[in-house]
């Protein structure tokens, strides 16, 4: 059986040593300052225009800081290499390791790409255009912010009622659920308190017109005024602006 952890190493080596013997390992000091100190700007206002557009949904730290590093990385490895075409078969040697965040969203990788492009740019030398294509996806990414574009018209929620024991559940919310929410479905049933209380869970699009507290206050004249939990599906371990 082929050993397909040896045979990646073997390619890579055999890349690593073909990009010795063949690149030119002299980089002129005054370019690679000058790239330098341009991508580390353009990662952070990267990285402003990142924070910008998530300050409402909320973003890790971590993902904020490797937008301004990867610049920086991927504008050395251009210059560092000195051909562009031997540097994108590196990349895509190293491009074997990816993301295993289960945390991370579409809108992340497309600015953890605007941010190689950005570096790429910088590394060949093109430092005024990498400032034009700050410039142009940066206010198209804003504005797209602003006006919520693509925004749907309904919200992911998961709504948790508890009722009391002798409460026939079946049809009961059926009415105040068709008014508030676009669609839904029972998901669980589960006692709790030894028997003495019934946890029903649902998944609901809320209307995004819906006034979520009239919403409730009719869920609690049914329920006993017992508790109701309704929670937006996102993550809780995010940095809010």
């Amino acid at each position: 059986m082929l050993n397909l952890n040896a045979i990646t190493l073997s390619a890579t080596d055999d890349l690593v040593s073909q990009l010795t013997e063949e690149t030119s390992t002299s980089v002129d000091m005054e370019q690679f300052i000058i790239s330098t100190i341009c991508s580390i700007v353009i990662g952070f206002l990267i990285s402003g225009v990142y924070m910008f557009t998530h300050r409402k949904s909320g973003f890790e730290q971590s993902h904020a800081i490797t937008i301004v590093a990867l610049p920086v990385v991927v504008g050395t490895i251009i210059m560092l290499v000195g051909n562009t075409a031997q540097a994108f078969s590196l990349a895509g040697v190293f491009s074997l390791v990816r993301f295993r965040s289960g945390s991370i969203e579409s809108s992340d990788i497309c600015y953890i790409f605007f941010s190689v492009a950005a570096g790429l740019a910088c590394g060949t030398g093109y430092v005024q255009y990498a400032f034009l294509f700050l410039v142009i996806l940066g206010v198209v990414l804003i504005v797209m912010s602003q006006f919520n574009f693509g925004k749907p018209l309904t919200k992911h929620m998961t709504l948790k009622i508890s009722i009391p024991e002798n409460l026939n559940y079946l049809g009961l919310f059926d009415s105040t659920l068709d008014k508030y929410c676009t669609s839904w479905n029972l998901q669980r049933v589960k006692t709790t308190e030894f028997g003495s209380l019934f946890d029903l869970v649902f998944n609901v699009e809320v209307k995004n017109t819906a006034d979520q507290k009239k919403f409730l206050d009719e869920l609690r004249t049914l329920n006993g005024n017992l508790n109701i939990t309704l929670v937006l599906n996102r993550k809780e371990d995010k940095i809010y602006a």
